[in-house]
């Protein structure tokens, strides 16, 4: 019991010398920390934009990271083809579209 709570503690042992296992144990503590608050919700995220982009359809009100406001008028493979108002209409790449104006009514309240 007291060998596990040097361990933890990092405590050097008789001898002065540090264990090695509590260098790995603090090595897998850091992953572990970087992966669950840091890569993992970016996937999560990721991921969403990937499944928000891939049901788009026609005649949805969307937003580029341009900041462009528009309805899509067409839908293609990479491209999109959005109405932003008096008949303009224009190309953009599905990969530019981040939301929809119902995310950004959201986010105001």
């Amino acid at each position: 019991m007291n060998s596990l709570l040097n361990i933890i503690l990092m405590a050097p042992q008789e001898g002065g010398k540090s264990n090695p296992a509590s260098f790995y144990i603090m090595m897998l503590l850091i992953i572990v920390v970087f992966y669950f608050f840091m890569i993992r919700p970016q996937v999560r995220k990721q991921k969403d934009m990937r499944n928000f982009r891939d049901a788009l359809k026609k005649g949805d009100k969307i937003i580029t990271t341009g900041g462009i406001y528009g309805k899509i008028n067409n839908i293609s493979d990479n491209v999109i083809t959005m109405d932003i108002g008096n008949n303009v209409i224009i190309k953009v790449d599905k990969n530019a579209i981040v939301k929809d104006k119902s995310d950004l009514k959201a986010q105001q309240k």
